[in-house]
């Protein structure tokens, strides 16, 4: 274990480290979109968008990523759709992630008793109000604790935009590899990094259960 090169490439690997959270940022704000309207769209009364809903998913999770990220990457510029590598790689798990979070989404609203929305319905609220009143608040807890675990894949899921040379985590420990000809090490601090990642979204989503649990038990 030589302890020194360790020392040298820590400042290297924290510097990536940030440009990971970065992605992962991104991406989520851009799945939280993309699975808010999806598992609207499959909620719909109108059947096409229901279809529409379904078939997404169905691709999205039928499909690696990797293989979607060359599509948009490098297949991109043949429909004049020429993004920068990291412009791809967040769209792409965007794109992704939402799929996922859209079907994390649906099984919440899905698990409230179904009686809450009848009840609701029978003294005069209408189908918005009773989903934004009643039936979210009580979803809202599955919800976070889903989208938590697909924020958790998501974050290790940037390791995939190494292959089409955005510099994130797994890109610096690869270059650092060929300079350094020390992998243990090298992935060695990496791996570890990542803990340290999904440890701290962890850390985030139970904090946020805790707070959403205690405003309802407020409001109760």
């Amino acid at each position: 274990m030589d302890i020194e090169l360790i020392r040298r490439i820590f400042p290297f690997l924290v510097e990536a480290s940030l440009m990971t959270l970065e992605l992962t940022a991104a991406s989520l704000a851009i799945g939280l979109i993309v699975a808010i309207t999806i598992t609207t769209a499959r909620f719909s009364k109108v059947g096409p968008l229901r279809w529409f809903g379904a078939a997404y998913v169905s691709i999205m999770r039928g499909t690696p990523l990797l293989v979607q990220l060359f599509l948009v990457y490098f297949g991109g510029p043949q429909f004049g759709l020429e993004l920068t590598p990291f412009t791809a790689g967040v769209l792409t798990m965007g794109l992704n992630i939402g799929a996922y979070m859209s079907v994390g989404i649906k099984g919440a609203i899905l698990a409230v008793d179904k009686g809450q929305t009848e009840a609701a319905r029978s003294i005069g609220f209408g189908r918005f109000s009773t989903m934004r009143l009643f039936v979210l608040p009580q979803a809202a807890p599955l919800m976070i604790r889903s989208l938590g675990v697909n924020t958790v894949i998501l974050s290790k899921s940037t390791a995939l935009v190494s292959t089409i040379g955005v510099v994130e985590l797994t890109y610096s420990a690869q270059r650092l590899v060929t300079s350094t000809y020390k992998p243990f090490e090298v992935f060695g601090l990496a791996g570890l990094s990542y803990l340290v990642i999904v440890a701290a979204i962890s850390l985030s989503v139970r904090t946020i259960e805790r707070m959403c649990d205690t405003s309802r038990r407020a409001g109760a």
